[in-house]
């Protein structure tokens, strides 16, 4: 999966790296679908004793078993593979809260999840230094109803109807970091039903 690159936005917008092995104690690494592949590139060039310390949080989404295998090949200290970040959030959350000082986080795949993982790594105190991201994959989006303030998860439409109020709302790149999300407003307010069509934006 080639890496994405997104076109110059407001400065809301999250702007992504690409991984590398960083000197820690400890190494956590929580990646979805494709972002698998961005931690087997990093695997090419590491250290043998990084698997040692790396606790390896993957959601495969869509992708099966198709990356499970390698990575549980990489022999991590520790591996946990989900069914969504739902399922692996109490795991998150907890990993972070036992962190200590010296704990590198690796951050790959889809928007969403590592929106909510940057998250719960600020909300646990871990420094901003100390946490890479790399995207991989769809470039579909989590977004909040700025009216209901309901979340919609992996839009790929422009307008989309939000899935609690179902208003019909415009994607905006004004992203918060604190809900990981970036903002839909609603595109009829003042001309209720004229709607534009849906046009598949993000895939």
């Amino acid at each position: 999966m080639s890496k994405t690159v997104f076109p110059p936005s407001i400065n809301s917008r999250p702007v992504y790296g690409e991984l590398e092995v960083r000197p820690g104690k400890h190494h956590l690494m929580i990646a979805d679908a494709t972002g698998a592949e961005a931690i087997l590139d990093l695997a090419k060039d590491a250290p043998a004793d990084l698997w040692a310390k790396t606790h390896i949080i993957y959601i495969p989404k869509d992708t099966g078993e198709r990356y499970t295998g390698e990575l549980k090949a990489l022999t991590p200290a520790q591996m946990y593979v989900g069914p969504s970040y739902e399922a692996a959030k109490q795991r998150i959350t907890d990993t972070f809260a036992k962190a200590h000082m010296g704990l590198q986080v690796y951050l790959t795949g889809t928007e969403g999840v590592m929106g909510q993982a940057m998250a719960a790594a600020i909300a646990a105190g871990i420094p901003h230094t100390a946490i890479q991201t790399e995207h991989r994959g769809s470039t579909a989006r989590r977004m909040q109803c700025v009216h209901c303030k309901g979340i919609t998860e992996d839009v790929t439409t422009d307008p989309f109807v939000c899935s609690h109020c179902g208003l019909n709302l415009f994607v905006r790149d004004h992203y918060s970091r604190r809900l990981a999300a970036f903002q839909g407003v609603c595109i009829d307010a003042e001309d209720p039903g004229n709607v534009p069509p849906q046009v598949e934006v993000f895939k």
